[in-house]
């Protein structure tokens, strides 16, 4: 198992645990964990699962393709260098312990 600790714009955290293989969007949704909406369910055609990763976790990740760089226009939050959606974030064993930054709001 994965572990993820997600840190809400009001400095609460939630630390969850999930498989590998899983997108970051459906362990957050499986975990209840408030501030991702993913309206569309990770269809990549809505940005309510905006997140920022932070640097070091970043490099970790793949690079977001075009269509996640275009959605991210429409994020109600500020897009920051480690914005993502985590609908498109795999989570992979050299991910275990990420942080995960939550904007204010998804709307």
């Amino acid at each position: 198992m994965i572990q993820i600790r997600f840190i809400r714009a009001d400095g609460t955290e939630q630390t969850i645990q999930a498989p590998p293989g899983q997108s970051l969007m459906k362990a957050a949704v499986d975990a209840d964990v408030k501030g991702i909406d993913a309206d569309c369910g990770g269809t990549l055609t809505c940005a309510t699962c905006h997140v920022m990763i932070d640097p070091p976790w970043a490099r970790l990740l793949s690079a977001p393709i075009p269509d996640e760089r275009d959605m991210l226009d429409f994020a109600t939050s500020p897009v920051e260098p480690g914005s993502r959606l985590s609908c498109q974030v795999q989570l992979t064993p050299a991910l275990d312990g990420l942080v995960v930054r939550l904007p204010a709001s998804q709307y």
